[in-house]
């Protein structure tokens, strides 16, 4: 795991430095967006409505509209907030812990002892657990100021974030206000049938099924031979786009190598590089937990790309990838082509056998 913010726990004079640690994860199955008809990735991009470019990730600022004025706030604007500065947990008050609406909880994160000597620490921890508290704390952590509960699970401190009393709705629904009348009968047959499945609590005995299905269906979809050629269903980037897909070495190579070949009057062999340019697929979500607080590095198009050519009037018709088929039916297919006067369709790249 890689720490995501440093600081210290303060409560009175006693002094805590801790690392913060993500304590959960995604465990589901990477899906993106393509085309149906080719298998063509679909990709977003960040573009300015006044100038139209795509807009990389480093000059895209912040800003708030309130209908009538814009106003922008800049990385350095937020950065020289006195809670943003700030680097301590500070203990506000140390409450009994059934108190804490489970409803309240956010997000949560794993302590580390970060000193030489974990005696602060352990002492904090030893604490909590035997007076059962849970110390509200308050800080800051990206561009955001947090209510937390600090609470002991095993051996570590556990620190979970907490909405704000006014981000937890009202439950006020009518049919609530309907009195309700149940019998004893009623009461003990309900009872009964929840002892009937009493058990006590073990999160390692449930699966998620339908990620594993989904694994399932993916496995045979590949055993079966029913995928597209990737490398024919990759677009390329736009030049100076900044936020598309970095290409791994070789494919920046053979992609220089046939523009070249093209630019001198030869015939490109690509199997599939496309004219659609890649966007950049980067979340706007500032409080993503698994990166760091600071702005990703900015990427860069591949080597050897040059600006795309003008379009003419007739645009060519794009290759599109084909789902792989048997011989005999390509070749019915031609045949048909040539009976009715038509010129024979070209060959579309194939799909990957399984």
């Amino acid at each position: 795991m890689r720490s995501i913010w440093k600081g210290a726990i303060t409560f009175g004079l006693v002094n805590v430095p801790v690392k913060l640690y993500s304590a959960t994860e995604d465990h589901d199955v990477s899906l993106h967006q393509v085309h149906d008809e080719d298998g063509g990735r679909i990709r977003y991009q960040r573009r300015c409505e006044i100038c139209g470019n795509v807009v990389d990730y480093q000059h895209i600022d912040k800003a708030y509209d309130d209908g009538e004025h814009t106003v922008v706030i800049t990385r350095e604007d937020l950065k020289s907030l006195p809670e943003e500065r700030s680097r301590e947990i500070d203990v506000v008050e140390f409450v009994p812990s059934e108190q804490v609406d489970p409803i309240m909880y956010d997000r949560s994160y794993f302590l580390e002892p970060d000193s030489a000597s974990p005696k602060a620490y352990a002492l904090l921890r030893e604490t909590l657990e035997k007076t059962d508290r849970t110390a509200i704390v308050h800080f800051a952590l990206r561009q955001k100021t947090r209510l937390a509960a600090l609470r002991v699970r095993g051996d570590v401190l556990v620190l979970q974030t907490l909405l704000w009393d006014d981000e937890v709705r009202e439950a006020t629904f009518p049919a609530l206000d309907e009195r309700v009348t149940l019998s004893a009968k009623e009461l003990q047959m309900s009872s009964q049938l929840v002892k009937s499945f009493e058990s006590d609590f073990e999160p390692g005995k449930f699966t998620d099924d339908y990620q594993e299905q989904l694994r399932e269906l993916i496995e045979a979809k590949i055993e079966q031979g029913d995928t597209f050629d990737t490398a024919a269903t990759f677009g390329e980037a736009e030049e100076g786009d900044g936020g598309g897909e970095v290409l791994d070495l070789m494919e920046a190579l053979r992609r220089s190598v046939e523009k070249n070949r093209a630019s001198s009057g030869g015939k490109a062999t690509s199997s599939g590089a496309k004219d659609a340019p890649a966007a950049s697929s980067d979340s706007d979500d500032d409080d993503d937990e698994s990166a760091d607080a600071d702005a990703p590095p900015k990427r860069k198009p591949a080597a050897g790309r040059k600006a795309a050519p003008k379009a003419s009037d007739e645009k060519p018709a794009r290759k599109t990838p084909a789902r792989k088929k048997a011989p005999a039916t390509t070749a019915s297919a031609d045949a048909e082509n040539e009976s009715d006067g038509a010129e024979p369709e070209k060959k579309k790249p194939r799909r990957k056998s399984a």
